[in-house]
């Protein structure tokens, strides 16, 4: 097995959920500060809420929309040492409504990286996890800006702040000519415009002339992942269209979960080993879709990876891309374990 430099993986990912009170409430159990913020409701049709510390706290965008940055006070107001305290809208706190919260740890708000022929605003890296957050001035034309990853990204969102936009993605599975947006279901498109055909590199990514990616005077954002071994991992599979469905190794034990397929009309969807969080009832969000939470029995999540459960074509049929984050069972020496 490999070696992982990451021993607990909830040093920089982790899961809470929380009932809402319809005021103001700080939320706990993080187990750290949180940089990365994605907040949805699970019992009633609200949009996904974005937060981060390299904007700041009161502004958000959301995942199932095209909408450009808003600021409020009655969404996230402060991030805190083991969590976040929120305000008193109904997206982020409505009263007695049930939410999942998944946050991640980069390093505060950052500084500039000039590692690109754009220099970022502000880049917030987290070497060891493989994150990183980056704000820069778009300009229009063909460009690169610095990731601090020191690795190679395998997954990218982007949005344009100040506009209505989609949400582009980037994954290396599908290659550097092509994208998805997240706010959308819709399949694997192909233009030059997106990353201007030029995969990332350890040090920058490559943005092409879309308003998506560097719409000129615009505010952009891009979140910017790297694989690291027993704690990450972002790939693809095929389905076998049944009901014992396909088996996916990860290395570890999913704690986050996303799965998209590249061809046809099918959404983000996303599961976590909290809600309910034991094999086969875990429970489904999508990441462009407002709904609750769904309850089928689609997958079980494994201690080294998950498997599918249905034969349907939103999970099993044809070509998918997948995100995941979890932990391994890490032994004598950081080697990862994939038993119980």
């Amino acid at each position: 097995m490999a070696y992982t430099t990451i021993n607990k993986s909830t040093d920089y990912f982790n899961t809470k959920l929380y009932t809402g009170n319809g005021g103001t409430q700080s939320i706990t159990g993080a187990g750290f500060q949180p940089d990365f913020t994605w907040i949805k409701s699970r019992t009633s049709i609200k949009d996904h809420m974005v937060f981060d510390a390299v904007r700041g706290v009161q502004k958000s965008i959301r995942t199932n929309q095209t909408l450009a940055e808003d600021t409020s006070t009655e969404y996230l107001s402060t991030f805190d040492t083991d969590g976040f305290t929120l305000g008193g809208n109904g997206k982020v706190n409505g009263g007695s409504t049930n939410y999942a919260s998944w946050n991640w740890k980069a390093n505060g708000q950052g500084s500039s990286n000039t590692d690109g022929s754009i220099n970022t605003t502000y880049t917030s890296v987290n070497t060891t996890a493989g994150f990183s957050i980056s704000t820069w001035t778009g300009t229009g034309a063909n460009a690169t800006i610095g990731h601090g990853l020191a690795s190679v990204p395998k997954f990218i969102m982007v949005k344009n702040l100040s506009t209505t936009s989609n949400w582009i993605t980037y994954n290396s599975y599908n290659g550097n000519t092509d994208y998805m947006y997240l706010n959308q279901n819709g399949a694997s498109s192909s233009t030059v415009q997106a990353w201007n055909n030029t995969s990332p590199t350890s040090s920058v990514i490559s943005l092409g002339i879309s308003s998506e990616v560097n719409g000129s005077g615009n505010d952009m954002i891009a979140y910017c992942f790297a694989e690291k071994t027993g704690y990450s991992k972002f790939g693809s599979y095929t389905g076998n269209v049944n009901v014992d469905g396909t088996f996916v190794y990860t290395g570890f034990a999913p704690s986050f979960l996303i799965i998209k397929r590249t061809a046809g009309t099918q959404n983000w969807y996303m599961w976590d080993n909290k809600r309910l969080g034991y094999n086969p009832d875990n429970n489904h969000l999508q990441a462009n879709g407002s709904d609750a939470e769904g309850t089928a029995d689609t997958l079980d999540i494994l201690s080294n990876g998950f498997k599918i459960r249905e034969s349907g074509s939103g999970t099993n049929s044809g070509t998918f891309i997948y995100i995941a984050f979890g932990q391994s069972l890490v032994g004598s020496n950081n080697v990862p374990c994939t038993a119980r």
